[in-house]
């Protein structure tokens, strides 16, 4: 298997957020925590719920747009 764009996940003060998640979205979700858990060696798969903050989080973090429409002006 291919490695996974996340790694173990780390435990943060959480601020809670609801949203709703099509059907097929949670699915995957489910999927990638099992694999991830797999891959990182963890007992348990990792809830849903605990990949949703890392993978927004990696996704703004290679969003170039994004990067550089949060550059400073001037420089």
């Amino acid at each position: 298997m291919t490695a996974l764009k996340l790694s173990a996940i780390t435990e943060e003060r959480p601020v809670k957020l609801a949203v709703e998640l099509p059907a097929a979205v949670h699915r995957d979700l489910v999927a990638y925590g099992e694999a991830l858990a797999r891959q990182t060696g963890e007992a348990q798969p990792i809830e849903p719920a605990r990949l949703v903050a890392p993978m927004l989080a990696r996704f703004m973090a290679t969003d170039r747009g994004f990067k550089k429409g949060r550059r400073p002006y001037g420089g």
